[in-house]
């Protein structure tokens, strides 16, 4: 296959190619994209890069005569098959559990491309078809459903997305190394037995043996009827996801277990400057030309990624026990190869919309000791507070955006991920001039207008529930930025993201951060109710009630109202929603904050 052409999705594509069949077939609940921000093509160019012919099945038909799941036939090895780069669930709904009238990845935005629990439906259609050929699933909706998990919209405990799939293997976390592996091993006339030592895969056996190295955790039913038990099984689901060395991980499944094998080593800058330099047209496919744009591809098309993993270790947060917490980072060199790549593209104007990744400036940080870092289990690494061992000089980041800064036709390189100034504002950090340095560079140079940061919250309580540093950070944070922006007469704004009915927060600790949005003049606009997504801390919470890492109850608002009524506190300040807010804060007794806000009841 020549460079800069698409792998192919329709028959006739195939035939241009001279290809009488297929390797392996993939399947994804998005639009095919040919970027390195979407998990389905990197997978695939990774695939092709071994020497397999990689057909893509984006956003099959499942109501009718299933003729999208038929139209390569039987691939020679394997169908790989994920839900796109979202949960579909979180794809669908709104945390009110209200069907979405749009999907971000699909031609037009129109919804209804894929169905619910689109990995399961999909994986079930094949297996149908074509029983005898292994399945392979994979992506963010399977990975966090690979043991058993809350499913907040049937408000059930489900068991691993292998029992309800049927699928053969389940590749967790960033797949390249285990897939990679995968194909080499199918390639090579292994059989499906001979592929269940890999690294970074799940799978379901009829027999176990148990030694010191596996950990038997509570069993589906066990959890299923004991919350407790579903609490202390996650616990060491997340404890293993933060090690480096991890443990494999058995759940029985009535008379059959769940099996997860330790994870890969994070991968090396090597390795992964060698993904992001593979054949990416960086582009839809042509079919979706005059079906309109596609509103996830608009965002991220001239983003960079520069490292990946994140060590925030946030309660609501699938980051770190999807990618770890472990960071990896590309060269330098890589990232400006592909910044000088962008600037060669017709329709470019000069400004990325991004140069980051999970959080923007994590990139090249690691502990000094790393001896100390592999006998780690703390899921992170800046809460309670900034971990002693962590290098946090921002030198390597302060150099790329110098050089970026330089790259003929870059007008502008802005942080659009967002960044963890509580990093950067460590009092006791002897890295401290420096990152005051690195958090000035950052306002004067790579703001598009706006920066993007999360406190999340205001109130001690709950910020300790998220695993989130105190307000005061944030109040540092913005008085920083305005103070740089002043000094060099620029009008720039700081746009935090706040979070409702997290488990722990009540009507009043929303009354709290109404308060404190109104002493910062802040009328919050990046806002979320708290949706419970798979293998999150914040998810079991919700579930069970209680920190199980403490024993302690935590509050948890589950009603529809009650959720609606939290978010509303948001909006304090607005006509519609004074009285609905006073009137509850009344009715709690809290009359005080009622003054304080300045409503009147």
């Amino acid at each position: 296959m020549t460079k800069n052409q698409w792998l192919p999705i329709t028959k006739k594509e195939t035939e241009q190619l001279g290809w009488s069949e297929v390797d392996v077939i993939l399947i994804s609940g998005d639009a095919y994209i040919d970027h390195p921000s979407f998990g389905a093509a990197v997978i695939g160019r990774v695939l092709e890069k071994s020497g397999l012919k990689v057909a893509i099945i984006p956003q099959p038909q499942w109501k009718d005569d299933l003729r999208d799941f038929k139209k390569f036939g039987k691939p020679k090895l394997f169908f790989a098959i994920t839900s796109g780069n979202m949960d579909s669930m979180v794809n669908h709904y709104t945390a009110h559990i209200r069907k979405r009238s749009d999907d971000a990845y699909t031609p037009g935005g129109e919804a209804g491309f894929r169905p619910d629990y689109a990995v399961t439906v999909y994986s079930n259609i094949v297996k149908s078809i074509y029983p005898d050929v292994p399945i392979v699933i994979g992506g963010i909706e399977a990975s966090l459903r690979r043991l058993a998990h809350y499913d907040y919209w049937s408000n059930s405990l489900k068991p691993s997305i292998l029992i309800d799939s049927k699928a053969d293997i389940l590749v967790y976390g960033m797949a390249e190394k285990p897939m990679i592996e995968i194909a080499r091993k199918l390639k090579e006339g292994a059989k499906f037995s001979d592929l269940l030592k890999i690294p970074q895969i799940a799978f379901v056996s009829d027999n176990i043996i148990e030694n010191d190295e596996n950990i038997v955790i509570a069993s589906y039913e066990k959890c299923l009827s004991n919350k407790d038990s579903f609490g202390e099984a996650f616990k060491i689901i997340e404890t293993e996801s933060n090690k480096f060395q991890s443990s494999v991980i058995i759940q029985p499944h009535q008379h059959r277990f769940v099996i997860v094998n330790p994870p890969y080593q994070p991968v090396t800058t090597k390795e992964l400057d060698n993904y992001f330099n593979l054949p990416f047209t960086r582009l839809p496919h042509p079919k979706y030309n005059n079906r309109g744009a596609i509103s996830a591809y608009e965002m991220i098309k001239y983003s960079v990624t520069i490292h990946r993993g994140c060590f925030g270790g946030c309660t609501f947060c699938s980051l770190a026990i999807h990618q770890g917490k472990f960071i990896s980072n590309r060269s330098e060199k890589s990232i400006v190869n592909e910044i000088e790549n962008i600037v060669k593209e017709p329709e470019f104007k000069g400004h990325l919309s991004d140069l980051g990744g999970p959080s923007a400036n994590m990139y090249r940080l690691a502990g000094e000791d790393f001896e100390i870092c592999k006998k780690c289990l703390r899921p992170s690494c800046i809460f309670p507070s900034v971990c002693n061992n962590l290098n946090t000089d921002p030198s390597a980041m302060l150099q790329l955006y110098r050089r970026v800064r330089t790259i003929p036709g870059i007008k502008k390189a802005a942080i659009g991920s967002g960044i963890r100034y509580d990093i950067n504002l460590d009092k006791k950090s002897r890295f401290r001039k420096l990152n005051l340095e690195y958090l000035t560079e950052i306002t004067k140079y790579h703001v598009s207008g706006r920066l993007k940061v999360a406190p999340e919250h205001s109130v001690p309580h709950v910020l300790k529930l998220m695993r989130k540093p105190s307000f005061d950070y944030y109040i540092e944070f913005k008085n920083f930025f305005e103070r740089v922006n002043s000094e060099n007469k620029m009008v720039q704004q700081i746009i935090p993201y706040y979070i409702s009915s997290h488990p722990g927060c009540s009507l009043e600790d929303m009354a709290e951060l109404a308060l404190a949005n109104k002493l910062t003049s802040t009328k919050p606009e990046q806002i979320q109710d708290f949706t419970p997504t798979p293998m999150t801390l914040a998810s079991v919470m919700y579930y069970t009630g209680k920190d199980p890492y403490t024993g302690d109850k935590v509050f948890v608002s589950k009603l529809m109202d009650e959720k609606r009524l939290q978010k509303s506190f948001f909006f304090y300040y607005k006509p519609e929603f004074k009285n609905i807010i006073a009137s509850a804060l009344y009715k709690s007794g809290r009359k005080d904050l009622i003054a304080k806000l300045g409503l009147k009841k």
